[in-house]
């Protein structure tokens, strides 16, 4: 409810705010005219090209529609799978441990189990933490500058610090907007996203990092390549599990002798 109001205002202020946005951009004319050009030839290469009849409102509305409509089935799926894992308990470990042959196998599946448990639980903690400082900074960093409704914003950065890498990037872009729609200039504008950018690079490359480096050092490429796979797969939550999975993955190949190479090609 702290949230909600504050976002309808700055939605109300989007269909005036954009034409102002784009009179200050207006320097910038020639080049995002070589870019329009460039990205109409992609899209007319890959068949991306709109029927003449539909008008960009229209097809901005309709794409909004289905991101919103597809990230809500997302987020109710992710939830409903989430519930019934919890309802289950140990179930699975318990059929782990039955179904093992030896019982120097059914001790090696517990341990496999409980360090999973301890990472991961250490990890959302760690990570949930640094999250709610980012947030908390960027809610300062907006009131300080003039931006205004610091619980709003502080929420986004909170929010999408859980994506790594991409989630920053969404970021700074809305920041962006929302500094060039209230700034007296358009320099003046970069200001709040600056400022973000800053926040979340000491936290991301220095302060998290610390903390959980003798728990996860994951190789930077493999932790890139599973987001953009996971976020093909499963939208929005596929991007917020991919690390916790690809650590998941990484315990399990420490464990198991024969996997050793592939926890090896893993490890940062």
């Amino acid at each position: 409810m702290a949230v909600s109001g504050p976002a309808s205002t700055w939605a109300e202020k989007l269909p005036d705010g954009i034409p102002r946005l784009v009179e200050r951009l207006r320097f910038l004319e020639g080049r995002l005219a070589t870019l329009q050009d460039f990205w109409h030839q992609i899209e007319s290469f890959a068949g991306w090209q709109e029927s003449a009849s539909s008008s960009a409102g229209t097809t901005l509305l309709a794409h909004l529609f289905t991101g919103t409509r597809s990230f809500a089935s997302g987020f109710f799926t992710t939830l409903l799978f989430l519930f019934f894992l919890l309802v289950s308990g140990e179930v699975f470990l318990q059929r782990l441990v039955e179904i093992m042959p030896r019982f120097s196998s059914k001790r090696q599946v517990v341990d496999i189990w409980q360090q999973i448990e301890t990472d991961i639980s250490a990890y959302l903690v760690t990570i949930t933490g640094m999250n709610a400082a980012v947030g908390v900074g960027t809610a300062a960093v907006m009131w300080f500058t003039g931006v205004g409704d610091p619980m709003l914003w502080g929420t986004i950065a909170f929010l999408l610090n859980f994506v790594p890498i991409i989630g920053p990037l969404i970021g700074v872009l809305i920041f962006i907007l929302a500094g060039a729609l209230v700034a007296e200039n358009i320099w003046a504008a970069f200001i709040p996203a600056g400022l973000y950018l800053l926040i979340h690079l000491a936290e991301g490359e220095a302060v998290t990092p610390m903390l959980l480096a003798k728990r996860f050092t994951l190789n930077p490429v493999v932790v890139i390549v599973s987001l953009v796979f996971w976020f093909w797969m499963w939208g929005a939550p596929g991007a917020i599990l991919a690390v916790p999975m690809l650590a998941v993955t990484k315990i399990v190949c420490d464990r198991v002798r024969p996997l050793a190479a592939v926890a090896h090609f893993l490890e940062g």
